[in-house]
């Protein structure tokens, strides 16, 4: 379950991020509406991220947390926010999946 909380924790990461690259585009009330959306994220974020590191090792749990929060907004970067996605960035981006994917299996 507490894995499921710190998946969950992750996205939000990437949901405060996205709030952030939105907000930098927009003016008046709506820029306004995206900084609501990036407290919301990251309040949640980091009360699901507090909740999960009850059971599971610090290291590994922020580890995996920042990890999604990296990969996931990176990748929003590629498909939303129409940054570069040469075959290096993919290249790296993989490995950090791999890798999240991997302390979840190592871990206890």
């Amino acid at each position: 379950m507490n894995w499921l909380l710190l998946i969950i924790a992750g996205l939000f990461e990437v949901g405060f991020a996205f709030c952030l690259g939105k907000a930098k585009f927009s003016t008046g009330s709506t820029s306004t509406f995206w900084l609501a959306g990036f407290l919301f994220c990251l309040t949640t974020s980091m009360l699901l991220l507090y909740k999960a590191t009850q059971t599971l090792p610090i290291g590994t749990a922020y580890a995996v947390w920042t990890g999604i929060g990296a990969a996931g907004t990176a990748l929003l970067g590629i498909l939303i926010f129409k940054e570069p996605a040469h075959f290096w960035r993919i290249f790296f981006l993989s490995t950090l999946i791999m890798s999240i994917i991997g302390l979840k299996f190592v871990s206890n």
